[in-house]
């Protein structure tokens, strides 16, 4: 299992520099992934997700990074495919690409943009697809319901082949978002359910058996899930067993707390009792 960090880019935390040191000592003692949150309009300051990650990618030298989750329906799809190239070359390929539906009314209505679910699903699949094909390095065209791309080719094709991972976002029991994961690399399990109550392991178990129902391919597929641990590692290990033994290969510690605290909860490490690989 790998251990990630979940942190938000508002409040305190809207500073890039300040994220990037948080990065940086995350990455000393013993963390895999340094993954920010996602969002255009908030009540407090707010730091644009991917300048965070170009200096989190210039602070760091191996843990996983990412933005959880871009809302492609309102981004353009070869805007993002350029962004996310340039991440992948600047974190010399360890970027992994977070993608849903969108969940803020507050990002798309005061701008105008689509608010529909469907709609929004919509072109969610076809960015996806877009993404892909761009990713390549090959000439490419798109014929969609929403978007149009003529024979383009984008250079310099991703470090990761055969492409950044995406990571769809799925609230469960919903099982669109976790059919559309099962065609991609991974699934963000949101720590609550449609209903409110916090998944349980027992839940995950469900959820990873209906992806590998739908997953066509015997590629590595990741299960990541977030929630808080105690500081203490082996209490932490004892909260995280049930999911790990249920399929989740990514656990991220929810750092929800003020910028002293989480400062405080890095430095502990993540909550495994076994020594890193």
């Amino acid at each position: 299992m790998k251990y990630g960090l979940d942190v938000r880019i508002d409040g305190e935390y809207a500073d890039a520099r300040a994220l990037a040191d948080l990065a940086a000592h995350a990455e000393q003692v013993g963390w895999d992934g340094f993954f920010v949150q996602e969002g255009l309009v908030g009540e407090e300051a707010t730091v644009d997700p991917g300048v965070a990650l170009a200096a989190i990618a210039m602070q760091t030298q191996r843990i996983r990074i990412g933005a959880f989750m871009t809302p492609l329906p309102r981004r353009r799809p070869w805007k993002v495919a350029r962004e996310t190239v340039s991440l992948d070359h600047l974190s010399n390929g360890r970027l992994i690409f977070g993608a849903g539906s969108g969940f803020q009314t507050s990002d798309f209505a005061p701008f105008g943009e689509e608010t529909d679910r469907k709609i929004r699903a919509e072109k969610l699949d076809e960015s996806l697809a877009i993404l892909s094909g761009l990713w390549t390095g090959e000439p490419f065209s798109f014929h969609g319901k929403h978007y149009q791309v003529k024979d383009v080719r984008f250079m310099p094709r991703p470090i990761q082949s055969p492409r950044i991972p995406i990571w769809i976002a799925g609230q469960w029991p919903h099982r669109r978002p976790f059919r559309r994961a099962a065609r991609w690399d991974g699934i963000y399990v949101m720590t609550l359910k449609a209903n409110g109550e916090q998944l349980t392991p027992a839940e995950i178990r469900e959820v990873v058996a209906y992806v590998k129902t739908h997953r066509e391919g015997s590629e590595p597929f990741d299960v990541a899930f977030a929630e808080e641990t105690p500081f203490d590692p082996r209490q932490g290990a004892e909260i995280v067993r049930p999911y790990r033994d249920a399929g989740v290969t990514w656990w991220l510690e929810g750092i929800w707390g003020t910028y002293e605290a989480v400062t405080e909860r890095i430095r502990h490490g993540p909550p495994r009792t076994q020594p890193m690989n």
